[in-house]
């Protein structure tokens, strides 16, 4: 599976410093079209907005890009959008910056108990590693269980997070 880890945040600061230069160079050429009339402080001001468009660019297109990078058939259980302080554009229009992710592919059913299954979980988070976790899932009973041991904490589905739904409905 690949990630979009440390490789990305690399290429994605190129991308901004690329950015930055095509905005001073695009309003060097437009204060070149008007006879030099823009004052001087205009160039890095438009390297400085091109940059933060690029930066804003890539956080809003950071999930479609990461789902695509998924395996195919890959189910998106749950999506968390928010606003930061520091992103006070996301207030207005929120940018998912988390979200789950259960491939079927990874599925191991119960052989005697085809109704149970094992399903990797993987949660991807913006500027994070993905966490993988393993849980199991009860179809007949609707319930699902995180991690390993003789006696499993189960839990119900939720409209937030439908593991069950989803398992369920593949296996």
């Amino acid at each position: 599976m690949r990630t979009m880890g440390g490789d990305n945040m690399f290429l994605e600061l190129i991308t901004v410093f690329v950015a930055g230069f095509a905005g001073a160079g695009m309003t060097m050429l437009l204060n070149k079209t008007s006879g030099g009339r823009l004052p001087k402080w205009v160039i890095p001001v438009g390297a400085g907005a091109a940059m933060i468009l690029a930066t804003i660019s890539l956080e809003y297109s950071w999930y479609d890009r990461t789902r695509a990078a998924l395996p195919d058939g890959t189910k998106v259980l749950s999506t968390d959008a928010g606003g930061a302080a520091w992103r006070p554009w996301t207030y207005m229009v929120p940018m998912v910056d988390r979200f789950w992710s259960v491939d079927p592919g990874s599925m191991l059913t119960n052989q005697d108990n085809p109704e149970r299954h094992i399903a990797r979980v993987v949660r991807h988070g913006r500027w994070a590693k993905p966490e993988a976790r393993v849980v199991a899932v009860d179809c007949a009973q609707q319930v699902w269980a995180e991690g390993q041991g003789d006696a499993p904490s189960w839990q119900e589905d939720s409209d937030v997070f439908p593991i069950v739904a989803t398992v369920c409905a593949e296996g």
